[in-house]
């Protein structure tokens, strides 16, 4: 009987852990232009109705101007705001934070994220958007299946307020 326990408990703890991870990169081009502000990005699952499951991450101004606060513009990023902004309090802790400089910025996201946690088995899309006062609008997607049984990879290359978005999504 010990053998039969022993060799059961054995196979169980030698199963494969799954710990889903994604990986996402995001490239902010540097652009010429005599006033530049940094974009707000904002970036999110959303699944196959096309609604937002998650909100990963919004980078927008958090401080006070002169011209009000940062906030004021984030109805700006038109789609992200229409499908889960509007409703958000921000700030959000481990979602919102400050505006990123041009250049490549590499974020981790696994499922223990609150966020990533609830999502239910199927088909989803990483949505980045991204907007700039006296710039322009863009908005990249990459699609991937949850949960990540194998390893996935997919790009995007934007043309103007992005450049190139990677993402891994390892079991």
């Amino acid at each position: 009987m010990r053998a039969k326990l022993t060799i059961a408990l054995g196979t169980l703890l030698a199963m494969p852990v799954y710990a889903a991870e994604l990986e996402i990169n995001v490239e902010i081009p540097r652009i010429n232009a005599a006033e530049y502000h940094r974009p707000y990005v904002a970036m999110w699952v959303e699944g196959a109705d096309q609604k937002a499951a998650a909100n990963l991450a919004v980078w927008y101004m958090t401080k006070d101007t002169k011209e009000g606060h940062g906030t004021k513009w984030l109805p700006d990023l038109r789609q992200w705001w229409r499908r889960s902004g509007r409703t958000l309090k921000v700030p959000v802790d481990g979602v919102t934070g400050p505006t990123r400089p041009a250049g490549k910025h590499a974020l981790k996201f696994d499922d223990k994220q609150p966020e990533l946690a609830k999502l239910a088995p199927g088909n989803y899309t990483l949505v980045v958007e991204a907007a700039r006062e006296v710039g322009g609008r863009e908005l990249l997607k990459i699609p991937f299946v949850w949960p990540i049984k194998a390893p996935q990879s997919g790009k995007a290359q934007g043309s103007s307020e992005l450049g190139a978005i990677t993402l891994a999504a390892k079991p």
